[in-house]
């Protein structure tokens, strides 16, 4: 696990390797987050019929996530540390009122707590120190402060029950390559008060198989499939869950 994640992404060049090389058409990240992008858009209209939520995306970096729900969400606030990661999103014509906020300290302030909300926390977790884990899942308690505030939804791109688990000896010196179990978020969640209502996996294939042009194309069509349902997510690469505030 990386000690320096909030670090990471303050230069031009990680930032843009971030835009250019993980999510470019065609890789694996690309595909998970079409994948997501259609869960995410079918959760918000299931679950808010009454009146549409106020996204608060944490570590947002270039806006993905809130690019995903464009159009289905009242309002969107982006948070994140690196101002390179919010200059690239405001490049991007990102919907959303974009905060710079501390990598340390007391745990920020939401824009708004104008409800109701939905709170996501994408690609962080997995690679955090505890601490910032803590902390962002303690912001989304702010935004969250009962059972009807709303949603929160977190992502482990990093499933320790995957296939992805095999390659785990092999990376024993690569600081990118972590890995989360279901239950560690779980317990990370329900230490602020929140509980796991629906879980969904995006990818049974561990990434190298999007890299073999002849795999491929096979690769996307499993994954498509098991994405459709929650039944696999237990064994899947990608995985969000979605949380709730525990009633009183």
């Amino acid at each position: 696990m990386r000690t320096d994640y909030a670090e990471v992404f303050q230069s031009d060049a990680a930032v843009d390797k971030y835009e250019r090389v993980v999510y470019a058409p065609e890789t694996y990240s690309t595909a998970v987050s079409g994948r997501q992008r259609a869960f995410l858009r079918r959760l918000v209209r299931r679950e808010f019929t009454a009146r549409r939520p106020v996204q608060h995306d944490f570590a947002c970096g270039t806006g993905r996530a809130i690019r995903l729900l464009h159009g289905v969400v009242r309002a969107a606030h982006g948070y994140d540390v690196s101002a390179q990661m919010l200059a690239k999103a405001q490049e991007a014509g990102v919907y959303a009122k974009l905060h710079q906020v501390d990598g340390d300290g007391p745990v920020p302030e939401p824009a708004t707590v104008d409800g109701p909300a939905l709170v996501t926390v994408f690609r962080l977790l997995l690679n955090a120190p505890k601490d910032v884990r803590d902390r962002a899942i303690a912001f989304a308690a702010k935004i969250l402060p009962e059972a009807d505030s709303g949603l929160l939804v977190v992502e482990n791109h990093g499933n320790r029950s995957s296939l992805r688990h095999l390659r785990h000896r092999s990376n024993r010196a690569n600081q990118w390559f972590a890995e989360l179990h279901h239950a560690e978020v779980e317990q990370l969640l329900a230490r602020h008060g929140f509980e796991v209502v629906e879980r969904r996996g995006f990818a049974l294939c561990p990434a190298g198989a999007y890299r073999r042009e002849w795999l491929r194309p096979v690769a996307r069509r499993a994954d498509d499939l098991a994405a459709r349902s929650g039944r696999l997510s237990g064994v899947a690469t990608d995985v969000l869950y979605v949380a709730r505030r525990i009633p009183r």
